[in-house]
């Protein structure tokens, strides 16, 4: 699985497996590339190892054998800063701090001060749709708000990846669509690469430009679906045939490979 030959990469796995000493073989034998300016989903069941995918490339975890190269290990060797970002499925900000805090905090850590920040964070906020909340406490948003904070303090830092472990899966679907289209558009304007899990074949289609899907038992990639639609893609994409034809093309994808294993396919 390779990403366009124009394209240079910016996350590689290579037979990438990952054991847990005290359970299954999480990962088997994972291999695939993330362009530098590439969207790109990984869908599968739960337990699959989408998510321990997305801690290895990050650094969070060491796996059992493989290839591995993103900027978080190469920041982890030289001691530069690490170029990714990690949005998860909760948005984790800090209930006590402010919308503009919760996104000063990156840099903060970075040693910037709040005044010298101030530019960069308002910049953000305003990208994300939140430029008038900048004072208000996560418990004064919505989910979707929460979300968008989250979002923008991951984009504070400019990073080169962008790790994002099913963020929308607990909004409902108005607030879902919305920010599926918002964050086509702020990795069209940031040239991020991004590596995206979901369990929504819809999402991942509307998404992606590839679509990986993994199985459990042990995790492993088994197919990938390809989708060709140009940006920008609009409400449009999603009530047209290309975009059912591409979320069939997924979907017949998952159903084989349950089909293989429960021993009915072919």
């Amino acid at each position: 699985m390779n990403v366009p030959a124009s394209t240079a990469s910016a996350i590689v796995l290579r037979d990438v497996g990952k054991r847990y000493a005290r359970g299954p073989v999480a990962l088997q034998s994972v291999s695939f590339e993330v362009g530098a300016r590439e969207f790109v989903s990984l869908l599968g069941p739960s337990g699959c190892g989408k998510s321990t995918v997305l801690r290895l490339v990050a650094g969070l975890d060491s796996p059992s054998g493989g290839h591995i190269e993103s900027p978080a290990l190469v920041g982890a060797r030289t001691g530069r800063a690490a170029d990714t970002a990690f949005v998860f499925q909760d948005p984790t900000l800090m209930p006590w701090a402010s919308v503009f805090d919760n996104v000063w905090l990156p840099l903060r850590l970075a040693g910037q001060s709040r005044i010298d920040a101030a530019r960069d964070v308002r910049r953000v906020l305003a990208s994300v749709g939140l430029a008038e909340f900048e004072t208000a406490f996560p418990a004064e948003l919505s989910g979707g708000m929460r979300m968008r904070a989250s979002i923008a303090r991951a984009l504070i830092t400019r990073p080169r990846v962008l790790l994002m472990d099913e963020p929308f899966a607990a909004l409902d679907e108005i607030s879902r669509q919305r920010l599926n289209a918002d964050l086509l558009a702020w990795w069209q304007s940031t040239a991020l690469a991004v590596l995206f899990v979901t369990h929504s074949v819809f999402e991942a289609v509307f998404l992606s430009e590839r679509v990986l899907v993994m199985d459990a038992r042990p995790g492993r990639v088994v197919a990938e679906v390809v989708i060709n639609e140009p940006a920008p893609r609009t409400s449009e994409f999603r009530t047209s045939l290309r975009y059912a034809q591409a979320c069939r093309e997924v979907s017949l994808a998952l159903e084989a490979d349950q089909s293989a294993q429960n021993g009915i396919g072919t």
